[in-house]
């Protein structure tokens, strides 16, 4: 028997499989560096820094602590609804000189989701005050995601997940996605593709009802696909062409992940809008953000003009002491720069997995990786019950006999992320490739061992 999880609804989760003990539930109690250790006591590296949260690892609740005590202990909670309190009016303006999309003004969530939900409030809002409010729709790519709140899901682009909940809120046509495994095109044919479909659906919609275009500057779902180059100067021209706003949906690629404070720096995406959430106070405590470009929120500031959103705990004062924090220590120990050091090496150590039957593909860039696997030589897709096997069984229980936690994912074809905590080093990297390669290696015999196992590449 597993540990109960009592009353608790796990999220994303089939709950019958863990009701009454029923099945070997993970429970953490306690981290330290890169490192978690469950209730039992057994040691985990943590390959997925929490769903691409704990940038910094677990070893620094002692500094948080001190910052949120002392916040708690002056001004334990203020709203930002027509007030604010120092944090807030600090932290924003931290972002705003670091934002992508040039001199910026910020708003606060307290997640991801909410992040893209006030982003479509405030385009809207921005093109209702230019006199055109018929710019209702959206644009985004298929598989991705970008948040469950109704909003949100309706730019998400996995349909699985939209289908029980009705009609999007959001009309929203999603094009193809940057994936380009198994694609035999050169890079430049395959960016002119991309972009010549985001052309051809905004015609196809009408450029006066088109409001936004929403894309990751690596896709998450699917399993981080990279955008070739040229493709995110092209969604800039293609947005300017037609007063159409660009989204960068940095809620897991934005604070260091990539390398830089915001992947949108590393791919040149020029956005108008960034979303961001979980690294921002790296989990330490829930917050987002988004960040608007002043062009676009100068509709905001305009005599008589409210802005017709708001959310209770946005910029909450711990929170923002917490985020304040987090700059100065990615600052101070050098967090951006080891991601930058140590990528080359993990590229390295990653591609050595090619040597694994199952293994078709890596992808990734900074501390984002994924390894897609497939059936065999040909590249064929995992279906049927192989696949429910490895997504539901045999890769989330060989990844924990390895001690290592990662995310086996089943939104496009079969993959396999890491995204490790940002403060690893080449030795803690190795671990995290090797137990990745031992779980992968032994989900093949477990295949065979069902009969479930496709021709092996050689």
């Amino acid at each position: 028997m597993g540990v109960d999880p009592g009353a608790l609804l796990l999220h994303f989760t089939r709950n019958g499989e863990y009701a009454g003990g029923a099945g070997d539930l993970l429970v953490l109690d306690r981290g330290e560096g890169p490192y978690v250790f469950d209730v039992q006591g057994r040691r985990y590296i943590d390959g997925l820094s929490s769903l691409f949260c704990s940038q910094l690892g677990y070893s620094y609740g002692a500094e948080f602590a001190a910052v949120a005590s002392a916040q708690l202990e002056k001004l334990a909670f203020n709203t930002n609804w027509a007030t604010a309190h120092p944090g807030a009016i600090e932290l924003a303006d931290r972002l705003a000189a670091l934002s992508p999309t040039g001199p910026a003004k910020v708003f606060f969530t307290n997640g991801g989701s909410e992040s893209v939900e006030a982003a479509w409030k405030v385009i809207r809002q921005y093109h209702v005050g230019r006199g055109e409010p018929g710019r209702t729709k959206a644009i985004a790519r298929k598989i991705s995601y970008h948040g469950v709140t109704l909003g949100a899901l309706s730019l998400t682009g996995v349909p699985s997940f939209k289908e029980p909940f009705g009609p999007a809120a959001i009309p929203t046509t999603h094009v193809e996605n940057t994936n380009s495994f198994r694609s035999d095109v050169a890079e430049a044919e395959w960016t002119a593709r991309l972009l010549d479909e985001v052309e051809a659906t905004i015609q196809a919609e009408g450029p006066e009802t088109v409001a936004a275009i929403f894309a990751e500057p690596v896709q998450n779902a699917g399993g981080c696909f990279v955008p070739p180059e040229g493709y995110w100067r092209g969604l800039r021209e293609i947005a300017d062409r037609h007063g159409v706003l660009l989204v960068a949906d940095e809620v897991i690629t934005g604070m260091g992940r990539l390398g830089e404070w915001f992947g949108s720096t590393r791919v040149d995406a020029r956005p108008d809008i960034v979303t961001i959430a979980k690294g921002l106070t790296s989990a330490y405590a829930p917050m987002g953000a988004v960040l608007v470009a002043e062009p676009v929120a100068a509709p905001l500031y305009e005599d008589g003009v409210t802005l017709l959103h708001g959310i209770t705990f946005g910029g909450h004062p711990v929170s923002a002491a917490i985020a304040l924090k987090n700059l100065e220590i990615f600052e101070r120990d050098g967090v951006l720069e080891n991601v930058r050091a140590q990528e080359p090496h993990l590229r390295e150590r990653l591609q050595g997995l090619y040597d694994l039957p199952l293994v078709g593909d890596v992808r990734g860039a900074g501390f984002f990786w994924a390894v897609e696997l497939v059936r065999d030589a040909e590249l064929s897709r995992f279906e049927g019950a192989a696949r429910e096997a490895l997504l539901k069984e045999i890769l989330p229980g060989g990844l924990r006999e390895a001690g290592l936690i990662a995310r086996a994912d089943g939104r496009g074809d079969l993959v396999v992320q890491i995204a490790p905590p940002l403060i690893c080093d080449a030795g803690q990297l190795d671990e995290v490739v090797d137990r990745l390669g031992e779980a992968i290696g032994k989900a093949g015999d477990a295949l065979a061992a069902r009969g479930l196992a496709g021709e092996a590449l050689v």
